[in-house]
């Protein structure tokens, strides 16, 4: 299994490909897998985090005469291993050195500081320029207990790191009154007091810290209301947000569930001002199994294997990541096949595009792509029945200030075996 790790250089959104460009980065193992993606405040690092509890900086490189269009490059600045398995004697439970978030504070002095953080620990890390070494610092509670996902914990301050509070606890007294769990959590980028989360029923919760120091109570409740005649076995599950990302004007919000996107005007609660479908070839076979009026039996069996198998392999769970352009007029999020969606939500246009290592040479172009749901296939365009879902891009990131985008993608690499040689 390859981990490809790609940079994408767009001269303009949703130009003519031959303007789109990219650098690769191949990693070999899966313990290399990336699980997480984030540029610092002034895009000249960005940070990944994989599944072997590594954190491995890049460093945009600067043009020079020597190399004149190396402007947009990024090369491995620093590399250190920031958490190790544990286990959890309490609990008897293991405890994966994966990383799950990268988190840059925004720069003070010369030294770079970041978060990173596995399903336990949370540590501080300064990246000093002199030998490119991170130093860390645990962030852990007292008794180091896990998180669970029914509780919001903030750490107060970085320099007591022995103390944290709970500001939103929803874990019912009574576990089999459980209903729903915490899935995404972010801060307001201007107001330190005002953070939101979301739920697997597919809500979203504005809180004010000034008005409570737990947060049981919300200020305000995001929730778009559901069409009963499109209910179906699966519609909760679909309907889980997998990510919640402010604008950076703090005006918008923005949710990612399996199926779309949703833009969010923090004036108005009752529904999405934007709703971006990501896969929507997915839809139609997402209809209820149990039913009797499926229509034709073959239809039926078809829809059932793809839906057997999208559940088996989990992949219906899949937690996608969304992200903002610098001027928030545009956004980005991941789907299958390699493929990454764009919205441009001034013109509302969109574009697939697809992250393969058959372009994935540096300042190689980009040609759109296109799933084709039936009918006739034209010549550029894939048939959902070829995608492949064991192939997907859960974690993008945006360039603050530029339209350079990272974009981790899985490759599976086949090799023949020496019969198939001969």
């Amino acid at each position: 299994m390859f981990c490809v790790f790609i940079f994408w250089f767009l001269i303009f959104l949703l130009t003519p490909p031959k303007n789109i460009v990219c650098n690769c980065f191949c990693i070999l193992l899966t313990a290399d897998i990336i699980s997480t993606v984030e540029f610092n405040y002034s895009g000249d690092l960005l940070a990944t985090g994989d599944k072997g509890g590594r954190v491995v900086i890049f460093q945009r490189e600067q043009e020079s005469k020597s190399r004149p269009h190396s402007r947009g490059e990024y090369n491995v600045y620093s590399t250190f291993q920031s958490h190790e398995p544990e286990f959890d004697y309490l609990k008897s439970l293991e405890i994966e050195e994966k990383i799950n978030k990268i988190r840059w504070l925004p720069q003070q002095n010369a030294a770079h500081f970041l978060l990173s953080t596995n399903d336990k620990t949370i540590k501080l890390w300064k990246i000093s320029e002199r030998d490119k070494r991170a130093e860390g610092y645990n962030l852990k509670d007292e008794d180091g207990r896990l998180r669970d996902p029914f509780r919001i914990t903030a750490l107060r301050h970085l320099e007591i790191t022995d103390r944290s509070f709970n500001i939103v606890d929803i874990k019912p007294a009574n576990m089999e009154e459980l209903t729903e769990v915490i899935t995404a959590a972010e801060f307001h980028p201007h107001q330190c007091n005002v953070f939101v989360y979301s739920s697997s029923k597919g809500t979203i919760r504005l809180c004010d810290m000034r008005s409570s120091a737990l947060c049981d109570r919300h200020s305000k409740f995001f929730e778009e209301p559901e069409d009963p005649s499109s209910r179906s076995f699966f519609s909760e599950i679909i309907s889980s947000i997998s990510d919640v990302k402010f604008s950076h004007s703090g005006r918008y919000m923005m949710t990612r569930d399996y199926l779309s996107v949703k833009v969010w005007d923090l004036n108005m609660e009752s529904r999405p001002v934007e709703t971006h479908q990501v896969h929507e070839y997915l839809r139609s076979k997402l209809c209820s199994l149990y039913e009797n009026d499926c229509g034709d039996p073959q239809v039926h069996e078809y829809l059932r294997s793809k839906l057997c198998s999208l559940y088996e392999n989990d992949c219906i769970f899949d937690k996608f990541e969304c992200c903002w352009n610098g001027s928030d007029s545009a956004i980005m999020t991941g789907s299958y096949n390699n493929f990454f969606r764009m919205f441009d939500r001034n013109t509302r246009r969109d574009v697939t595009l697809e992250a393969s290592r058959e372009n994935s040479k540096p300042r190689a172009s980009l040609k759109p792509r296109k799933v084709c749901t039936g009918g006739k296939r034209k010549k550029d365009e894939i048939s959902v029945d070829s995608l492949d879902f064991n192939k997907k891009i859960l974690h993008t990131a945006w360039h603050p200030m530029e339209n350079i985008i990272a974009v981790a993608a899985i490759v599976y690499i086949r090799t023949k075996s020496t019969k198939e040689a001969n």
